[in-house]
């Protein structure tokens, strides 16, 4: 397989993780100004912010990591098989 499209799948992986990441954070009591958790925060905010904005509100739960789960693997699907056309 192509080294670049390996790290680009990585790319889209380790995103997803951080959504995910994210996601299980809010579940539990942390503190917010803690590196990893801020780092979590301004990584994902840019994606999952339109979302939430978008999607009507369902009270305490939060439907936005999910939706911004699937567009990312979406979008690195599409990503990698535009790559394999051209590469």
């Amino acid at each position: 397989m192509d080294p670049v499209i390996s790290f680009i799948q990585m790319l889209f992986s380790l995103y997803s993780f951080a959504i995910l990441g994210r996601a299980l954070v809010s579940w539990v009591q942390v503190d917010p100004y803690h590196p990893a958790v801020k780092f979590l925060h301004d990584v994902t905010e840019p994606v999952m912010a339109p979302i939430r904005n978008l999607m009507p509100s369902t009270g305490m739960l939060d439907f936005s990591a999910i939706v911004a789960m699937v567009l990312v693997q979406t979008a690195g699907q599409l990503t990698v098989a535009v790559l394999r056309m051209v590469l």
